[in-house]
């Protein structure tokens, strides 16, 4: 369990956390999403102990402890959006090193080298890692205490294919033992493919918190559909609008905005109108105009 009771965060004149409240239970995986600078690794931080709040607290596990106490700490794993280890050092000693340090059974050593991937590469040296690599090891750290709570930030930011699948298994093992996950991300797939909720962060302050059908939902909605045309005559049109009120017609392209049922019905006015489709592109809504317009209180 996470719980952040009104978070406050600044930094001189900055104020990177805004009074953030939220809760994450055992056995959810809830993503903060943001743009960048909206105060989301600023508050994974403060949740791992890594910085002291301006005002409000982080309690970590049930019953909930400070994260700036140890005991908090020995719950929960962070991977911070940035790894780096010694270039010298082989993946197997970097995980040994702190496999030692967590005073973790020596077993888990092979098991989150294969977890994250990285068998074929444990006995190189880290200084001939690509960053995908690195950050792959970085997965197979987090992964070794095998903590109830755990924090990740930006995790696929420099990951590969490989990288990403041994990601999403670590997640979705964590979820089937009823632990807790909380990443960061500015990345939709991410957050589609994994979390169970969604903590949205606009300059610091909590402006949303949706399931994920919910903001795959509010995406949808603000979803645009082209139609590349030859024509458009005015009762087609009008035929269009009743179902799309948003659409328009210019340089030879229809533009109908609105849900996915919005769009599909737009779609079948105009094939009934006998109208020939020469292209058709679809795309879901940005998650930057989303941003704003939960900033500015729209649903």
């Amino acid at each position: 369990m996470i719980r952040f009771d009104a978070l406050r965060k600044t930094f001189g004149s900055h104020q990177a956390v805004q009074s953030l409240s939220l809760m994450v239970c055992a056995g959810e995986v809830v993503a903060l999403l943001g743009p960048n600078g909206s105060g989301k690794s600023t508050s994974l931080k403060a949740a791992a102990g890594l910085l002291r709040p301006s005002s409000g607290q982080v309690l970590i596990g049930e019953p909930g402890l400070s994260a700036m106490l140890p005991l908090a700490r020995r719950g929960l794993s962070f991977l911070p959006q940035k790894v780096s280890f010694p270039d010298l050092l082989t993946g197997r000693e970097v995980v040994e090193f702190y496999r030692r340090l967590r005073g973790v059974d020596p077993a888990r050593t092979d098991q989150v080298l294969q977890v994250a991937a990285l068998n074929g590469a444990a006995g190189r040296q880290v200084g001939t890692y690509s960053g995908g690599m690195t950050q792959r090891l970085g997965l197979a750290v987090a992964a070794l205490p095998g903590a109830p709570v755990l924090l990740l930030d930006e995790p696929t930011s420099s990951l590969d294919a490989d990288g990403l699948c041994a990601f999403y298994g670590l997640v979705e093992q964590r979820r089937q033992h009823g632990q807790t996950v909380l990443f960061t991300s500015h990345q939709w797939g991410d957050v589609e493919r994994l979390a169970d909720r969604v903590a949205v962060l606009v300059e610091g302050r909590l402006v949303a918190d949706l399931t994920q059908r919910e903001l795959s939902d509010r995406l949808a909605a603000r979803g645009v559909m082209r139609l590349r045309i030859d024509a458009c005559p005015a009762e087609l049109l009008v035929r269009v609008q009743r179902v799309a009120p948003g659409a328009r017609w210019a340089l030879s392209q229809l533009s109908i905005p609105g849900s996915a049922e919005v769009r599909a019905a737009a779609l079948e006015a105009v094939r009934s109108g006998g109208v020939e489709i020469r292209g058709i592109a679809s795309d879901d809504g940005r998650l930057d105009l989303l941003y704003r317009d939960l900033a500015q209180g729209a649903p």
